[in-house]
Parts: C-alpha cells; sequence; structure tokens
C-alpha cells in the first residue's frame, strides 16, 4: 500500500460508517464494539496446566509463552458433521496443558466445521487458550467478511492472531498489498482492537513468504517445516533465518507431512492417491521412513516457537502432548541424520511445494 496510515484512518472511517453487514454484525450483537474508540483487548490467555505439561518458549515479541505442542484445526476438527470426536479432542487439549489452538475460515469447507467445533469450547474455555484464524480472501472487503463470521463462530469478540492464509506466490503478495487488499483488513482489525496480532502462513514456497516479512512487520509466520524439507524448495535456507531476526512467532506445521514422513503410514491405492490433496502430485506405493517422535523432535529443535499438529482421536492427542513433555533438543548431527534418512519420501511427504500456482 502506498500509504498505510491514511488507508487504515480511512478504513476505520469506513468499517465505522459503511460496513454493511459486517459493521451490522460486529457492532450489533455486543455492546463491545459499539465504540471502539476506548476498547481495550483483555489480558492474554493463560493455562495453567501449561508450564507443567510441557516445555514453553516465547511467541516471538508478542510475550506470550506458548506450549511447544498446540492444536491445528484439520483432521477430526475439519470433517463435516463431527461434533462428537472433534469437541472432546479440543477440550482434552486443553486440559493437557495445550495454550494454542489454530483454525482457519477454510477449514472443514464452506460450514466452516473447524471453527463451529473449536467456537463450542471458546464458549466457556476462552481465557486458556491463545486463538488463531486466518483468510483465504485476498480483498479487504472478503477479508472482513470473513473476520466476521469468525468471531460469530468461535464465540468470540476477538482473535489473538489473524493470519493471511497460504501466501503461495507473488499472485498472493500483490493481491494482499494491493489497494483495496487484505491488508487494509488485517491493520484495520487490529487498530480496532479486533485481533490482537497479525501473521501469514504458507506451504508452498519460500519467495513470496519472505516478500511479505519485508513488507511488513508482522508479528508470527505459520510455516511448514518437516525433516523433507531441505530436499525441496527449502524453508530452512532464507525464510526462517529471516524469521528468526524479525524476532517473529515461528510456528510449524506440516510436521509428518500429512502422515506421509511417517514408516507407520500405508500408502492408500494410487487410484484414490490421484483424487487427493495429498497425492494429486505424487503417489507413492511406500510407507515414510519416520517415527513420529523422530518427525516431531526434527522440528522442535529447529528455532520454532511450537508446532501445530491436527488430531484424529483423543489417544492421538494424549501421544503428541507426552512426546512434547518428554521433549529434549536435537543435536545437529541428529537432525541431519533425519533429513538424510527422509529423502526417500521427501516428495510425496511435501507434496503441496509441487502444485502448479499462479
Amino acid at each position: 500500500m502506498s500509504d498505510p496510515l491514511s488507508a487504515r484512518q480511512q478504513g476505520r472511517r469506513d468499517f465505522l460508517k459503511t460496513g454493511g453487514a459486517v459493521t451490522a454484525a460486529l457492532l450489533a450483537p455486543s455492546a463491545a464494539f459499539a465504540d471502539t474508540t476506548n476498547r481495550t483487548l483483555p489480558s492474554l490467555p493463560s493455562n495453567p496446566r501449561t508450564p507443567s505439561a510441557m516445555p514453553t518458549r516465547n511467541l516471538g515479541k508478542t510475550g506470550y509463552k506458548v506450549g511447544v505442542f498446540s492444536l491445528g484445526g484439520q483432521a477430526a476438527l475439519e470433517k463435516a458433521d463431527n461434533f462428537d470426536a472433534a469437541v472432546p479432542i479440543i477440550e482434552r487439549a486443553l486440559d493437557l496443558g495445550v495454550n494454542y489452538i489454530d483454525t482457519s475460515s477454510i477449514y472443514g469447507g464452506p460450514d466452516r466445521w473447524s471453527e463451529q467445533y473449536v467456537g463450542k469450547v471458546m464458549a466457556h474455555r476462552r481465557t486458556e487458550a491463545f486463538l488463531a484464524t486466518k483468510t483465504k480472501e485476498r480483498t479487504r472487503e472478503g477479508s472482513l467478511r470473513m473476520i466476521e463470521k469468525s468471531l460469530q463462530l468461535l464465540n468470540t469478540d476477538h482473535v489473538d492472531l489473524w493470519q493471511l492464509h497460504d501466501i503461495g506466490t507473488m499472485t498472493d503478495v500483490n493481491q494482499i498489498f494491493a489497494k483495496g487488499g487484505a491488508m487494509e483488513a488485517l491493520l484495520e482489525m487490529q487498530d480496532q482492537k479486533v485481533v490482537r496480532y497479525l501473521g501469514i502462513t504458507g506451504h508452498y514456497r519460500p519467495d513470496a513468504l519472505i516478500e511479505s516479512i519485508h513488507r511488513h512487520d508482522f508479528d508470527a509466520i505459520l510455516m511448514a517445516m518437516n525433516a523433507a524439507d531441505p530436499h525441496h524448495y527449502s524453508f530452512n535456507e532464507e525464510l526462517l533465518p529471516l524469521a528468526v531476526e524479525k524476532q517473529m512467532g515461528i510456528i510449524g506445521m506440516k510436521i509428518p507431512g500429512r502422515s506421509r514422513l511417517l514408516s507407520s503410514w500405508t500408502p492408500p491405492p494410487i487410484e484414490e492417491q490421484k483424487h487427493s490433496w495429498e497425492g494429486m502430485t505424487f503417489q507413492t506405493t511406500s510407507p515414510g521412513t519416520l517415527k513420529m517422535r523422530e518427525a516431531l523432535y526434527y522440528t522442535l529443535s529447529r528455532p520454532v516457537s511450537t508446532v501445530i499438529i491436527g488430531c484424529d482421536t483423543v489417544a492421538q492427542l494424549e501421544e503428541n502432548v507426552q512426546l512434547a513433555h518428554e521433549f529434549t533438543p536435537l543435536t545437529e548431527k541428529q537432525q541431519s541424520e533425519l533429513v538424510a534418512r527422509a529423502e526417500p519420501c521427501a516428495k510425496p511427504s511435501l507434496f503441496f511445494r509441487f502444485y502448479d500456482r499462479p
């Protein structure tokens, strides 16, 4: 944007004056939105179980101490009409000391099932979890609609981290930072104290994320970071050091590469793989080469604040929290050995880096 300050001031006036459905939805349900001039955000969330449950790290410069394992909003949390499985996972995560929950406006399709499930728990446990969601929209207006619905579904009047979802190419970057782009919405909502911090996310390739960090001082970055990463379009080489230099909160994702990095994974039939997001670029008949402990400990041994992992069952969640509890950093030699072992399954485990994108 050519003039971020004036854009923010104008955006604030537009939002309060002519925002239409967005304004109505934000202002009507809660008196907290009636006058944003003196609005203050509550204290940062605090889960009293976290310090004894697992190691904690700084979430960048935010002042938040985050547990090294955090709950991702996919797996059981993105399946349709799955309240009976998803809600107990979220409840149990908080019981076990998880203090960061990630979701998105696109998880679970148009019905946004993931935000629905998280919202069921946030209705009575909002103060225990640092809550992150995302907008995949590239325009200001589209993103304002996204946050409007997110607040409604999440049963909250604020989000701790609002992120630009899946920045993959310079097309995304140019749309987001254009006049009327999504960045305007993020700045407005931070100014309105509807969102606390701003972030970016990506799993495709590093260049567009690097450019985004140069264009704005984001608080956090969510990025794919697993043991296969160094083999193709690595985030380790330039993106991760830049995020560390900027003192961003760094959240790792795609830890087991949608299970394709794991020796316990059973490849589906080839034809079935071809029709799935994970298998459309690369199909394989071989399982991965690492145990979950190895996959998780590799990423936690990198300079990340936390990792998010989606869980299908409470038992899976409990296993991951136990691994986090027992974590000790790997040496550089051990990390290098895991990277070498991941090479045979690197492409299937990094399937998300091989799609054709504009």
